[in-house]
């Protein structure tokens, strides 16, 4: 792989483009941009811009056009953000997603992450620049996150059908698609090539001529985005925005193998391991229904697991991001509002086998580092003093303690490991995750 420096992490050096222009005809916005409209007191843009700081973005280049003199005096370069931003205006034309995009040519890096200002999407930024790279070695130029759609947030777009993104056509919809575009992709600057300098064009026209010559992947994303395209819209994210950062919220983080699911059996190594396919998980018993009592109390859920087979080269990379991307649909097609699951895909020594060797290094996510709790705990309100960090092994104990949580260790066949803790112990010592629920029911 080419482009990034595997050793350090790669948000660090990924350049991200926001399309900051949208104009707000329909909010009656004459002041501003969309992406600048008031929401509980800050503009919109915030909140995203908060999301990426979290993932690790350092380096973004804005496309400004409507009242760009607003955005850059809100954000200037950066600093006051502890980022780098720079700018890219249309100039006397309004030229347009795509037509900004290729003005921008000269100051894109030759791969660059691209999102709308105007949307608050959620999701998990460093699977898309570890799928970019993957797919770039198979002679992708770019990947399209997708969500499964059915025309319940706007009219989907996309035929996206075992893990392929098969074809993005906004202009000629079709029965077949039964999903939409998410708003961020990964793209390499080939996309602009054949693009005349400032002509108007949209974004969508290059994206489905990408697709349509095979050159375009897909990242299926489990969470819904939200937009400010209405008033309504608008209504909607503040009040979501409220209770998300404004309300602090009781949580729970849960270790994924061997509390949600069963280990399987690991026929090469003939040893219990996790399950790499969505044929071989299997939820062990009484976990459903607790999570759905769990979540319906109102408690936020999140999953974080550690998973190196990928670069220890027993599976693929793309093969552990779907099958999680698989079970957080499943749990929440079972009405459990799973708010997400988190996997650090690292490990600090790996093997020569792997497809990914950028996966071999140390990192903070990994537990018992506390990073995959303290990324969420950025990006939430939650109250630290009565949330919880439960799992069956001693790394999932010591990283609630660095992050400041209560902790629960699930399994009494592992209270031998207690001792290993010394004054890292857990606060309780549970036999299954229903002990879990009913600490929950006592707190509340």
């Amino acid at each position: 792989m080419t482009g990034h420096d595997w050793n350090r992490d790669p948000a660090a050096d990924t350049q991200v483009v926001i399309l900051m222009g949208g104009l707000g005809t329909r909010l009656g916005l004459t002041d501003r941009p969309k992406a600048m409209a008031d929401i509980n007191g800050r503009p919109f843009f915030d909140y995203e811009l908060m999301l990426l700081k979290r993932w690790g973005f350092r380096r973004f280049l804005f496309l400004v056009g409507h009242q760009a003199e607003m955005v850059e005096h809100c954000y200037g370069d950066g600093s006051g953000q502890g980022v780098e931003i720079r700018y890219s205006r249309d100039g006397r034309t309004q030229l347009g997603t795509g037509g900004a995009l290729k003005q921008a040519e000269e100051a894109l890096d030759e791969s660059f992450i691209l999102l709308y200002g105007d949307s608050f999407m959620d999701m998990d930024y460093r699977e898309l620049v570890y799928r970019y790279w993957l797919e770039r070695k198979a002679g992708k130029a770019g990947v399209m996150t997708v969500l499964k759609n059915e025309n319940r947030y706007d009219k989907s777009n996309v035929i996206f059908r075992d893990g392929a993104l098969l074809l993005y056509d906004k202009a000629e919809q079709s029965t077949d698609m039964k999903y939409i575009d998410y708003g961020v992709s990964m793209l390499s600057k080939e996309v602009l090539a054949g693009v005349e300098p400032g002509r108007a064009c949209d974004l969508s026209e290059l994206l489905t001529a990408l697709s349509k010559a095979g050159k375009l992947a897909g990242q299926e994303v489990s969470k819904r985005f939200y937009e400010i395209g209405s008033p309504a819209s608008r209504e909607e994210f503040a009040a979501y925005a409220k209770q998300r950062f404004d309300t602090a919220k009781q949580a729970v983080f849960l270790d994924r193998d061997g509390v949600i699911n069963e280990f399987c059996f690991n026929e090469e190594t003939e040893q219990l391991d996790s399950p790499f396919t969505k044929e071989e998980f299997r939820y062990r018993e009484h976990v459903l229904p607790t999570l759905k009592a769990i979540s319906d109390r109102g408690v936020l859920l999140f999953i974080v697991t550690n998973q190196p087979a990928a670069a220890k080269g027993k599976v693929s990379l793309k093969a552990l991001y779907d099958l999680n991307t698989w079970m957080a649909n499943d749990l929440r097609a079972r009405g459990i509002r799973l708010e997400a699951s988190v996997m650090c895909p690292h490990h600090p020594a790996g093997d020569a086998r792997t497809q990914a060797p950028f996966l071999i290094r140390r990192c903070g996510c990994r537990k018992p580092g506390a990073g995959m709790l303290t990324d969420i705990l950025s990006i939430y309100n939650i109250d630290r003093e009565h949330s919880w960090m439960a799992g069956d092994s001693y790394t999932d104990i010591l990283a609630g303690k660095k992050a400041g949580l209560k902790t629960a260790l699930l399994g009494e066949y592992k209270c031998d490991m207690c001792h290993r803790l010394e004054g890292m112990r857990p606060d309780r010592v549970l036999r299954d995750i229903r002990e879990m629920e009913g600490i929950l029911k006592r707190e509340l």
